[in-house]
């Protein structure tokens, strides 16, 4: 229960809602459409991605989130959808949201006729839409503190959302920015919750480390905006194997590191595990995270 209190009083005080924070490494890494609608339908085949991290916590009240996306291309090559639900804990707080993506793409002339096992479309630039809602529960009845108004009713918010985003791939560089809801406050009722909209860029780049192009090697960098708090900022670097093993490891300047390995079973099964440890206590909990991610078709192609 001490917990569960001080999270809720750290939530409030902050005005940050829970599906508006940065996903950890793992997920944002594997599953960028969650952040970027541009990444609709971006792989050559449907995409099914599961997500669990923070269940297996020791600390009561710790954030939680399960949620589930499909990523599917359409018949003709320029159009892609996706879909996606999730569920977030944080203490006595629930967010419930769900979201559906829509993106088109341009493709440029390349050398490369069926693209790479690195990335199926070499030379694209994407425009993607989202739209969605999110179900905001804080049980604060549960809490049994009194004589305080703020804890005497629950507080139940569904709040719309829409947002753009762009996505540039070429070859070996990638580069994307989004702005996941631009509604910010506009349509909530309940002056209690103050949405926190984030802004995203990234980049990354793709090098090998011989001729033959076995080992992908592949920094990135992701900057998060929140207007009134400090520019948060993920230092990122992946290896891949032939879409056979994966290792990687980086710095949230929130001082969390995150460390992520997973391998594949046969040509399109995925399985991951991430652990995100907090460099100092007050700041974070430390979190251990699953993946699961099918691709249908050809899956991974070598």
């Amino acid at each position: 229960m001490k917990y569960s209190f001080l999270m809720v009083v750290f939530f409030m005080q902050s005005s940050l809602i829970l599906a508006q924070q940065t996903p950890v490494f793992a997920n944002y890494s594997y599953n960028t459409v969650i952040i970027n609608p541009a990444h609709a339908g971006y792989f050559k085949d449907t995409d099914v991605t599961l997500v669990n991290t923070g269940f297996l916590n020791s600390v009561e009240g710790s954030p939680k989130n399960l949620s589930a996306t499909v990523n599917m291309p359409l018949q003709s090559k320029h159009l892609g959808l996706a879909a996606g639900v999730a569920v977030d804990q944080i203490g006595v707080t629930t967010a419930t949201s769900f979201f559906g993506s829509y993106a088109y793409k341009i493709f440029f002339d390349s050398e490369y006729a069926q693209g790479r096992w690195w990335a199926y479309d070499p030379n694209v630039l994407s425009f993607g839409i989202t739209a969605g809602g999110t179900q905001y529960n804080e049980d604060l009845l549960s809490l049994s503190i009194e004589n305080d108004p703020e804890f005497q009713q629950n507080i139940n918010v569904f709040t719309p959302s829409f947002g753009i985003g762009i996505l540039y791939n070429k070859d070996k560089i990638y580069w994307g920015i989004s702005a996941p809801n631009l509604l910010r406050n506009s349509t909530l009722t309940d002056k209690k919750i103050n949405l926190l909209n984030p802004y995203y860029t990234y980049f990354g780049y793709r090098f090998f480390t011989n001729k033959f192009e076995e080992i992908m090697i592949n920094p990135s960098v992701l900057l998060k905006y929140v207007s009134g708090a400090p520019v948060q900022v993920d230092f990122n670097l992946m290896a891949n194997y032939q879409n056979k093993v994966e290792i990687g490891a980086g710095y949230r300047t929130s001082e969390t590191v995150n460390l992520l390995a997973g391998f594949h079973i046969g040509n399109n099964l995925k399985v991951l595990y991430n652990y995100s440890y907090a460099l100092k206590n007050y700041n974070n909990i430390n979190t251990h995270g699953l993946i699961l991610n099918y691709r249908f078709g050809m899956g991974y192609e070598k």
